[in-house]
């Protein structure tokens, strides 16, 4: 089994306070991150920011492994996660949306069908709790 951590530290109420985080393997070390940037759009990061790079991120190294498994290498393949977090009823991630755009040769719809057994079989779509779509595309 595979294990790997971030790591927070917060100080102070939620609207004052401020946070610090981390990853093993010190690519994010002591990064900050308060209220305003998650919920008011000031500069820096936030917890939906992370997850979304995580999502994009493993959406694509799923895709990748899935037409390898076919015999397709992809050239390229771009992804963004939208990750939307609904504050009406207390704060909940209700969606994730990804749009992807990605090269390689084979037929479209060989292609296609891989690309939407990514959207729903990489391991970070199988941890989120919520509605997740994709809009894909040939590049």
């Amino acid at each position: 089994m595979i294990r790997k951590y971030g790591s927070a530290v917060w100080e102070g109420t939620l609207k004052e306070g401020q946070g610090h985080l981390s990853s093993q393997s010190g690519v994010l070390k002591d990064v900050a991150y308060d209220f305003r940037e998650r919920f008011e759009g000031a500069p820096g990061t936030n917890p939906e920011e992370l997850i979304g790079a995580a999502h994009a991120a493993c959406f694509s190294m799923a895709l990748s492994n899935i037409l390898a498994e076919q015999g397709i290498t992809a050239t390229r393949i771009e992804a963004r996660s939208t990750i939307s977090l609904d504050l009406s009823d207390g704060a909940k991630i209700v969606a994730a949306h990804l749009d992807v755009t990605f090269s390689a040769a084979g037929d479209e719809a060989t292609l296609m069908a891989a690309a939407k057994a990514a959207e729903t079989g990489c391991p970070v779509s199988q941890l989120l709790s919520c509605e997740i779509t994709m809009d894909a595309k040939l590049g």
